[in-house]
């Protein structure tokens, strides 16, 4: 298997991303594409003792200061636009970025291109909660939806979360403001009629609606919105992670007495707080592109870039692309089928 990397791609490029790339390369015994500008990717490998990975020269970076919509399409040399083209002709098994979210899910729609019959690629995070997290899909990708979009989410997140959550039956449930069958405004009601349908015929595991407190009580496996109030979830998750953590940290230093209690709990909580660490994440997934895409974080560290490598090789060996393209015709509305 071949993990083609963009190595100029987030904040810490391209040091850190060839460490995590070189890290990849020994442990997992995986073969590795990095692209970017040759000379800065070939010092970084000098200095991690390994010469032997494959570098492409891609002489343009895509920054954050781009347009998300057509930097891939401007910058045709930037190491992002020439990975995605490497993944596109079949010279990797999938793609690796901490650069630039929107370049990086436009570029994969526009070069790798979507499965056919699939709306829209969604991004798909797997939060630290429950025996095996749970996927929120859409966190971001798309703002507007319509209820087929959420329908084909639905099935997408489901498949993922069997073959690479390990839910053999995965609960869908539909984010709302609240759980009875009647809440919400048009999009939910249409999703929710469709969602249910998909459920009476056997096909997917809807559990009907789940609120914003189900969510971490483990209410569902997968959760089902639009990219907007999914962002929103995601932002607002992360911000009370960092202020309880910060804040659990101060009740522990504020006394002799708490800091006897912290050296008692320090294994736990090191658990904790590790089941919350980007670094272990590794990555999101843009389901619904025809190649595993896999984005992580922009401050990514090698750590992160080690895991997000792990996870696009489970995500290449799970199937899970394979299992949308069989059942595509079950995740279009009946008058499109």
């Amino acid at each position: 298997m071949r993990i083609i990397i963009d190595a100029m791609g987030g904040d810490n490029a391209p040091g850190e991303i060839v460490k995590g790339a070189v890290r990849a390369h020994r442990e997992l015994g995986v073969d590795v594409t990095l692209v970017g500008r040759e000379a800065e990717v070939r010092a970084c490998l000098e200095n991690e003792g390994c010469a032997e990975l494959e570098v492409v020269n891609a002489t343009e970076v895509v920054t954050m200061e781009d347009d998300p919509s057509t930097a891939t399409r401007r910058k045709k040399d930037s190491s992002m636009t020439v990975a995605l083209n490497l993944l596109r002709d079949g010279k990797g098994d999938a793609v690796v970025s901490a650069g630039s979210t929107g370049a990086l899910l436009t570029g994969a729609t526009l070069i790798v291109k979507r499965i056919r019959g699939i709306r829209r690629a969604a991004m798909a995070p797997v939060l630290p909660a429950g025996e095996h997290g749970i996927m929120l899909i859409d966190c971001g990708a798309n703002v507007e939806c319509t209820a087929e979009y959420l329908l084909q989410f639905a099935y997408m997140g489901s498949f993922y979360a069997k073959k690479m959550m390990g839910c053999e039956t995965p609960r869908v449930g539909l984010l709302n403001v609240g759980t009875e069958d009647t809440k919400g405004g048009a999009l939910q009601h249409q999703a929710f009629e469709l969602l249910k349908q998909a459920h009476d015929e056997g096909r997917i595991n809807f559990v009907g609606n789940v609120e914003g407190t189900g969510v971490f009580a483990g209410a569902a496996d997968v959760v089902v919105t639009d990219g907007f109030t999914g962002n929103v979830l995601l932002k607002a998750t992360e911000g009370t992670i960092n202020f309880l953590m910060k804040s659990l940290k101060g009740v522990f230093y504020k006394s002799t007495k708490n800091k006897l209690a912290a050296a008692v709990l320090k294994s736990d909580l090191k658990k904790m707080k590790k089941s919350m660490d980007v670094n272990e994440v590794g990555g999101t997934a843009f389901i619904g592109i025809s190649k595993p895409v896999i984005k992580a974080h922009g401050s990514s560290n090698a750590a992160c870039i080690f895991s997000a490598v792990r996870q696009a090789i489970a995500f290449v060996d799970a199937g899970v692309i394979e299992d949308i393209e069989r059942n595509i015709e079950y995740m279009k509305l009946k008058a499109e089928s």
